[in-house]
């Protein structure tokens, strides 16, 4: 009987365009001149090794964005404020019959932070386990490897893990946990059967 479950935020509660998408549509910034800040200083900020902060502004001045790192963040987090309540009212009844219900996310702390206090994952979820505060991202055997030890109490046969990446969900697998592929709502509501028989 599955005791634990750890979801994904970003295209399993909340749905995401990539905000290199949004910032060459919205504001002529090519995608040649955003990989580099996406592949390269956002993931040791996803990572909790850098401050995204600190980080942005020399990529902004390269960008020609002229508005400061806050509006950039205002409409980075902003975009991504798309939650499924069909997702959101059923991790409230899980919640009801006593699962545990925990964010598991690779993301930096700023957006962390906006999803807890903004899109209210504060009060959806019972914890939130990020990559900036673990210091190591999904699929890393760490990342699932502390979420076990901080939740203590219960064996890796109670718990599932839900991702929309297939190498996290191939890591949480060869950690131990259950896992599954996070595709639409509708596949969810039936994979969760085979889970909650009992």
């Amino acid at each position: 009987m599955i005791k634990v479950i750890i979801f994904d935020g970003i295209n399993c509660i909340s749905h995401q365009e990539p905000l290199s998408v949004g910032l060459a549509r919205d504001y002529n910034i090519p995608l040649e001149k955003t990989l580099p800040f996406f592949k390269g200083a956002l993931q040791d900020c996803v990572a909790g090794q850098a401050d995204l902060k600190e980080v942005l502004p020399p990529y902004l001045d390269a960008w020609g964005w002229d508005k400061g790192v806050d509006a950039l963040l205002d409409y980075w987090f902003g975009r991504d404020h798309k939650i499924d309540q069909q997702l959101v009212s059923y991790i409230n009844n899980l919640r009801k019959k006593g699962i545990v219900c925990v964010l598991g996310t690779n993301n930096e702390k700023y957006r962390v932070a906006y999803m807890l206090d903004k899109m209210g994952f504060a009060e959806l979820f019972d914890k939130t386990y990020s990559s900036a505060q673990i210091g190591h991202k999904k699929p890393d055997q760490i990342f699932f490897s502390t979420i076990f030890d901080d939740l203590k109490n219960f064996k890796k046969e109670e718990i599932l893990f839900l991702d929309d990446k297939l190498e996290n969900v191939k890591g949480a697998e060869e950690f131990g946990i259950h896992a599954e592929l996070y595709t639409t709502f509708e596949d969810f509501e039936k994979v969760m059967k085979q889970y909650l028989k009992e």
